[in-house]
């Protein structure tokens, strides 16, 4: 059941004040480029801890490096290929966590792969199965195996990267479609499970249009640079990750204003 402040919350207006996450452990996936990128560091500058989750430690390492410039020592890096991963490796994750922080106060999932935009007949099946495994297998896993730290907060949010071909879908958009589909309903269901005290908000946004490899390779003929930046997306993130927020949940959000109406209907992504 969706709770929350009324239907007229949009988290895309939200001008976050400057300790607005002062406190707060929140755990990004996808975090060395795009919007996981911009949404970690910008945690780090509203006064978060973060704990960078991705593949690629480079990646990872830069984003640290930027981070110091910002607050020194507000971020933690944890090396999870989830295409790979086994559960061996969430379980180390879980216990890293809980041995440096105690709990988990925000856990957003924003890595994804897109797959191939191609006709159902001619989707490659191992292709198809990698795309559902990073983008609903593997989120399901580690919010199952960090439920306990979430559970260890006062006011934790779950927040899941969505998209408009995951409302409705559209020809060629193959796997990507169904597993966003999927996510909205994950959410949705967590959220319900979740609505108990002491509860775990779950909530599902869609960041529209914006400059990532993700819209390049999805659209290699577009001009990328009349998009906008990571950047200018990430205030709804912050909004659903932190007292904001609060005690909203079982809801899909756009970050475009224009594109939304009652926080559910969007444009492209």
């Amino acid at each position: 059941m969706a709770v929350g402040p009324g239907e007229s919350f949009e988290p895309a207006r939200h001008v976050a004040k400057s300790d607005e996450l002062a406190g707060r452990i929140i755990a990004i996936t996808g975090a060395g480029d795009g919007i996981g990128k911009a949404v970690a560091l910008a945690c780090v500058r509203y006064g978060a801890q973060v704990i960078l989750i991705g593949r690629t430690v480079r990646k990872l390492e830069v984003v640290h490096a930027e981070s110091e410039r910002i607050r020194p020592d507000a971020v933690s890096i944890a090396p999870l290929d989830l295409e790979k991963a086994v559960a061996s490796n969430y379980d180390e994750l879980a216990a890293a966590i809980e041995t440096r922080y105690g709990r988990l106060d925000g856990l957003l999932h924003n890595a994804a792969l897109l797959g191939t935009l191609t006709p159902i007949e001619h989707q490659d099946v191992q292709t198809w199965m990698r795309v559902m495994h990073v983008n609903v297998t593997a989120p399901f896993i580690l919010t199952q195996t960090l439920l306990p730290a979430l559970r260890r907060s006062a006011d934790a949010s779950i927040l899941f990267t969505t998209s408009t071909v995951g409302r409705k879908a559209r020809a060629y958009w193959g796997a990507y479609a169904v597993s966003k589909f999927a996510v909205e309903g994950l959410s949705q269901l967590l959220a319900d499970e979740l609505e108990r005290p002491p509860q775990i908000r779950v909530n599902a946004l869609n960041p529209g249009r914006t400059r990532t490899m993700m819209r390049r390779q999805a659209y290699p003929a577009e001009n990328i640079e009349t998009l906008p930046l990571p950047e200018e997306k990430v205030a709804a993130y912050l909004a659903l990750l932190g007292p904001a927020g609060r005690s909203v949940t079982g809801r899909s959000f756009d970050c475009d204003i224009s594109d939304s109406i009652s926080g559910s209907v969007s444009g492209r992504k």
